[in-house]
């Protein structure tokens, strides 16, 4: 599943859009994936699974919890996009072995979506870093191939919570003693 090895990276954008280093433990997309609800409804044909009720999902560091977690396949079985909705859907990841602490994402939605390398956080959308960097926003988009952020207004998108300007909070370097 390809959604372990990209969905870290829009974490990054809590560092402020900065430091690009490991994103995510390299073992976790090796991981068995652990899926929680109160209720689940598979259609094969369709290539589309929603889960509902307190979903939880984990793989690894990773985990995504939403009200309402929806992942749809392509037609040759790979993860086309996975959506998680919730008041607040949430993502979270270590970057490595040695973090105390992973990245955080939130947003009513959080969308992945797989075949652009592309994941979308909106409504109420913000991510923390563990070193206190922080990004919040309408919307927030990272592309994972071109590791561009775009942060801003969620034109198109009904929202809950107006946001006509981004927030950013980028903690000083620590200098080496």
């Amino acid at each position: 599943m390809r959604l372990v090895k990209t969905l870290p990276i829009l974490l990054g954008l809590g560092a402020a859009l900065g430091s690009v280093s490991a994103w995510a433990l390299p073992n976790d997309s090796q991981q068995p994936i652990h899926i929680s609800a109160d209720d689940a409804q598979l259609d094969d044909k369709q290539g589309v699974a929603t889960y509902t009720g307190g979903v939880i999902i984990t793989q690894g560091s990773m985990k995504i919890t939403g009200n309402t977690v929806t992942l749809t396949r392509t037609p040759a079985g790979d993860i086309d996009v996975v959506t998680s909705v919730g008041n607040l859907a949430y993502f979270e990841q270590k970057q490595a072995a040695t973090d105390t602490a992973p990245m955080k994402g939130y947003g009513k939605t959080i969308q992945y979506h797989a075949q652009q390398n592309r994941i979308v956080l909106i409504d109420q959308a913000k991510v923390l870093s563990p070193d206190g960097n922080s990004t919040e926003g309408e919307k927030i988009t990272y592309d994972t191939v071109k590791q561009v952020a775009n942060a801003g207004r969620a034109n198109g998108s009904k929202v809950t919570a107006p946001r006509p300007r981004i927030d950013m909070v980028i903690q000083p370097k620590k200098k080496a003693e």
